[in-house]
Parts: C-alpha cells; sequence; structure tokens
C-alpha cells in the first residue's frame, strides 16, 4: 500500500492511541482501530523525526517480535513485544477445538465432568497469531460475549450438528467445510434437498476481526449471523422454535446450555456458535515471515553484528523466513499487491487482508436483474451491486470466487480485475483497467497461492451429544 506523508502522519496517532488488545479483560470494551489502518504490509514505516535514520532502523528492526510483523505500528509493537503472561491462550491453537477427551458420542457423564471444571467457564485471555496480530485493535464481540472453553465446545458441536436444521441433513459445516477452505466449492452454497442460492459460501474463519456478516452485511454481528441460516427456508429450513424445542430434548446440550448461559434460547445458541467460530484463525503464512525479515533489509550488517539482541531477532526472522519461504515470482506478486500498478491493496488491506467495505466490481451486473447486493440493505443507490471485500488470507483453499461464485479460479479474478470489471453505473471508482504483464499476472496468482497460504487449527468434526 503506497502511503503519503498525511497517511503516515495519521497512522503515528492512530498508534498513539490504539490498544492492542489480548483478549477481553475485566469485561470493558477495547477501542477499535479502522480497518484499513491497522496492520498489512507498507512500503514505508513511520519514522521520529528526532531520532538519527539509522537507529531508528534498528529499533524497527529489534521491535519485530515473533508473534508481530515488522510492519506494526509503532506503539502496537512495544505492546506486542512486553512479556506474554503464563495464562495467554493463542487462538487457532487445535487445543481449543478438540472436543471433549474421548471418543464417540457425547455421553452426559462427560459432559458433566467436563462442566464441573472451573477453568472450562473463565474469561479466556487471548492473542491472536503473527500478521493477524496487528490487527487485534478490531476484535469484534468479545466485550459483549467473552469466550470461554466451554463456550467454545459448545459453539463447535452445535456447529457441526445437523440437528439444527429440520430434517436432520444439513449443518453449518455444510456451506462452511473445514475441509473445502470453511467455504463451499460449489457456485452456491447447498442447504436442504439441494436447494441453492445465488451467493456463494462466504468463508467462516478470521471472523474476530469483523462485526458485519454475509456478503451484503445485513447481520450485525457474528452472533446474529450464527443463527441466521436456521430459520432460511433455503438452507436449514427450520424455525428457531422448532430448532430450539429440538435442542432442549438431547440431554447433553440441555446441561450445557444451563451451566453456561442459565437459559436454553436462539440467542445462546448464537453466542456460542460465534465463540467457536471466533478461535478460527490462520496462522501466520509465509508472507508475514517476509515482511518481519524486510525490516532489516535497511540495516548494515555490521549493525546487526553489533547488537546481540538485534541479532537473535535477525537469525529468528532468517530462520522463519527460511522455513516458510516464498518463490522469486511470489515475492515479486507482494510487491505488486502493494503496488499502484495492480492496487489490491486499495481493498484487501489490513491484517486480514479486507477493508472490511463494500464495492461494486461489475460482478454480475450485465444480467437483466443483477443482484443490488448490499443497496438491498442500507437503502443508499451508490451502493448498488456492492459486495463485502473477502479476504485474501487462504484464499486458494476457498474457489470459487466472487459474491455469486462466477470466478472459478485465482487467474480468472486477476484477469477480471485487469480488464476494470464490467462497466456499470455503480462501478466502484477503484477498479481500473491494469496494465499487467502475463508475468504480472502469474505473479499475483502465485503470492495468493503461495504467500497467503497457512494452517487452520486441526477440528474435532464428530463427538456430538448422543
Amino acid at each position: 500500500m503506497i502511503q503519503t506523508p498525511q497517511t503516515l502522519a495519521a497512522l503515528v496517532l492512530l498508534a498513539a492511541a490504539t490498544l492492542v488488545i489480548s483478549g477481553c479483560e475485566g469485561g470493558k470494551k477495547k477501542p477499535s482501530a479502522p480497518a484499513n489502518t491497522t496492520g498489512g504490509a507498507t512500503e514505508e514505516t513511520p519514522k521520529a523525526e528526532e531520532a538519527p535514520a539509522k537507529e531508528e532502523e534498528k529499533k524497527e528492526a529489534a521491535a519485530a517480535p515473533a508473534d508481530t510483523p515488522a510492519t506494526t505500528p509503532p506503539a502496537a509493537e512495544a505492546k506486542a513485544d512486553a512479556p506474554k503472561t503464563s495464562g495467554k491462550v493463542m487462538l487457532g491453537s487445535s487445543d481449543l477445538v478438540a472436543g471433549i477427551p474421548g471418543s464417540g458420542p457425547l455421553k452426559v457423564e462427560e459432559i458433566k465432568a467436563w462442566l464441573e471444571d472451573p477453568k472450562n467457564h473463565e474469561p479466556l485471555d487471548f492473542e491472536l497469531p503473527m500478521g493477524l496480530a496487528t490487527g487485534a485493535g478490531q476484535i469484534k464481540g468479545v466485550d459483549k460475549n467473552p469466550l470461554t472453553r466451554a463456550k467454545i465446545e459448545l459453539g463447535r458441536q452445535l456447529y457441526f450438528d445437523p440437528r439444527l436444521s429440520s430434517d436432520f441433513s444439513v449443518s453449518c459445516a455444510t456451506c462452511h467445510d473445514p475441509e473445502e477452505g470453511f467455504a463451499k466449492h460449489t457456485q452456491f452454497g447447498v442447504g436442504l434437498k439441494g436447494q441453492t442460492g445465488g451467493r456463494n459460501s462466504p468463508v467462516s474463519y478470521n471472523r474476530i476481526l469483523s462485526d458485519k456478516q454475509f456478503w451484503d452485511g445485513r447481520a450485525g454481528s457474528l452472533e446474529e449471523q450464527a443463527v441466521g441460516p436456521i430459520q432460511n427456508p433455503i438452507e436449514m429450513g427450520n424455525t428457531h422454535e422448532a430448532c430450539m424445542k429440538c435442542l432442549e430434548g438431547i440431554p447433553g446440550y440441555k446441561l450445557q446450555f444451563d451451566k453456561i448461559f442459565g437459559r436454553m434460547d436462539i440467542e445462546a445458541v448464537g453466542e456460542a456458535i460465534a465463540s467457536f467460530e471466533r478461535t478460527l484463525v490462520t496462522a501466520p503464512a509465509p508472507f508475514d515471515y517476509y515482511e518481519r525479515l524486510r525490516a532489516f533489509e535497511k540495516l548494515d550488517k555490521e549493525d546487526i553484528d553489533a547488537d546481540p539482541d538485534l541479532k537473535a531477532k535477525y537469525e529468528e526472522a532468517v530462520a522463519g523466513a527460511k522455513e516458510h519461504p516464498m518463490s522469486e515470482s511470489a515475492k515479486r506478486g507482494h510487491a505488486l499487491y502493494y503496488s499502484e500498478k495492480a492496487s489490491c491493496s486499495a481493498c484487501h488491506v489490513g491484517a486480514n487482508l479486507s477493508d472490511e467495505k463494500y464495492h461494486n466490481l461489475g460482478v454480475g451486473m450485465d444480467k437483466e436483474k443483477p443482484d443490488i447486493g448490499r443497496e438491498e440493505i442500507s437503502k443508499d443507490a451508490k451502493e448498488k451491486g456492492a459486495f463485502k471485500t473477502p479476504t485474501i488470507r487462504n484464499v486458494a483453499k476457498s474457489a470459487p470466487y466472487m459474491h455469486d461464485g462466477s470466478q472459478k479460479t485465482l487467474e480468472e479474478v486477476v484477469e477480471w480485475y485487469a480488464k476494470g470489471g464490467h462497466p456499470n453505473p455503480s462501478l466502484d471508482e477503484k477498479i481500473k483497467k491494469l496494465d499487467l504483464s502475463d508475468q504480472d499476472k502469474k505473479d499475483l496468482v502465485a503470492f495468493m497461492i503461495e504467500g497467503c497460504s497457512s494452517d487452520f487449527p486441526k477440528i474435532e468434526r464428530g463427538r456430538l451429544p448422543e
């Protein structure tokens, strides 16, 4: 992302005012930073005017810890580099979603034993993995719905349980499958009796950095989104009332809702599923390691060798980049991504590589009756045909693409942008024809596939209450 002096000045002010948080402490809401000013790769890092350039570069490199990229704003670096508390939990850890220990269907006795452990009800003091950590100021929802292990586990069960649907055939995972990039490798989501809607299934990971959900942002929170499909006639085809009656008849669920929430209603279902989904975060990707190493490029080797602490951090960055490499093509794609030539970072920016805003790319606007997207919700004619910017993290795992699943490959997506989308009166001003060579296009795809792909937590899909 090319930054002007004015933008850099704003970043410095924001960095000073923004807290990099690690979960919900004391039930107080943490301040949020705008999605387009927190995290993401930059071509420059703000510098203190008083400090000599070389000393500032050394400080910049030294302030890049293992869990925070080199591009973190200065104030965020200081917080991220502070000693970690012993009770801190890393989101994305497989142990949070491994299920209640054991095998086979969950028995009432196993659930009772789980619920009797006090630690499973304590609000988690958590942190995000490197890369996503720069967006900690954007964390949504945990102030009102603190994460606990018991709540996450209940949400896991509900996420994979087809008994939420009217005929016990569809679960959340049907359209948001861990094996399919937490999406669905079909053009449209497939629901009850094989019915399909007109939109592609959006991914359900890294949602902790987002409040409004769905392609058109019609759900104001992850909790609201979680229960919407239950009563959608095309998706789960149920009603909230019938769903709750079914769950109330399952002893293992009743035990958990009573203990965790003290109530059993559809709002509690939403809180549990949202808690589980907030743990679905991506591990650091190769480009995160690459950016951490780039902080040292401005320094002389002699300066690094002369400072033991700086040298140790440099060697750690070298090892990380070596263990998570990007090809030369992917590195060129990385540079293009943040350049004015390709302008990808005009919208795909921030820690999660999404501005969380809505844009008209011209997709589907050549139809006789196009999907008007965000306009249906906002009633703003300027948002006709606009849809939410998806994350580029792990994008290679969730084909097909665009809100209507019309682009089958990343190569097709790049071609769409290169041609300037489909002209229409509401086309976003950021969408213009791009002067990209064939090699440029290959490099951008290489960056998205190699540079942005990382691991998901390993999740127990079974182990549902009897």
